[in-house]
């Protein structure tokens, strides 16, 4: 039995968070997605707080993916404890809150969801993921999994990719919120796609202010980041995996305002 599975890309700001929940339903129901995985990383600009996570399960997410600002907003640290739908990066580590892998049920049978980081030029301390995932996937035997890798660089991506080519139903990256197009699948059955985008703000730097980013660039003084104006767009992929767990069919996604 095929699932279908969408992974949306980083929800940045009150205006990602507010698109997210007026859309992701319908996009759910016109496309026929069976589970959905988004990244809260940047629900908050910077990191994502309980409510936050909260409102994107709310508006249709199955479960929700952090990375390298996980820690900023503190008080999620006792709700990472909390719940098993929200994931922070699996090779963070051990002593810290929260768990980075989770088996769920769907209509159509179980899937594992498993969230990474990169090491390279993410300023966070952390297990190699590449050993990291081969513990984890002793676990997941039987069940097909999907990644989030959330990463800086192109080349761990595809090397990520590769490492997990037949292993994994599909592996996504996301943390660079611009849409990659290297969507596809792997010679031995895995989809892969180098970066998912974003949800939020189309007319931003990443979806800050054009104004604030080029002021950082030039190095002058700039206040706290806040969300561009103007219309929001929804980024990401769907996977469909086969009974078998392998990517049989892979798709962007790019739902915009406007």
């Amino acid at each position: 039995m095929e699932i279908r599975v969408m992974a949306v890309g980083d929800v940045v700001g009150r205006p990602g968070l507010h698109y997210l929940t007026s859309r992701l339903r319908t996009i759910r129901k016109q496309k026929g997605i069976d589970f959905c995985v988004v990244n809260g990383e940047n629900a908050a600009m910077n990191g994502m707080t309980p409510g936050q996570g909260e409102d994107i399960l709310d508006a249709g997410a199955d479960v929700v993916t952090l990375g390298n600002h996980t820690w900023r907003q503190r008080e999620i640290v006792d709700y990472l404890d909390e719940t098993s739908r929200v994931l922070r990066p699996a090779n963070f580590m051990p002593q810290l809150p929260g768990q980075g892998m989770g088996v769920y049920e769907t209509g159509k049978g179980e899937i594992a969801v498993v969230n990474l980081i990169g090491q390279y030029q993410m300023d966070v301390h952390c297990d190699n993921p590449f050993y990291k995932i081969d513990d984890i996937l002793c676990q997941c035997q039987g069940i097909p999994t999907v990644v989030d890798f959330h990463a800086e660089a192109s080349s761990e991506k595809l090397a990520m990719g590769f490492y997990l080519d037949g292993r994994v139903g599909a592996i996504w990256g996301t943390h660079c919120h611009v849409p990659t197009a290297d969507l596809r699948i792997l010679p031995q059955g895995t989809g892969y796609i180098s970066d998912l985008g974003m949800t939020g703000p189309r007319d931003g730097v990443l979806g800050i202010r054009p104004e604030q980013s080029i002021a950082l660039f030039r190095g002058e003084l700039t206040s706290r980041f806040a969300p561009a104006a103007g219309s929001c767009w929804l980024t990401g992929a769907i996977f469909t995996l086969d009974g078998h767990g392998k990517c049989v069919a892979v798709e962007q996604v790019l739902d915009m305002e406007g």
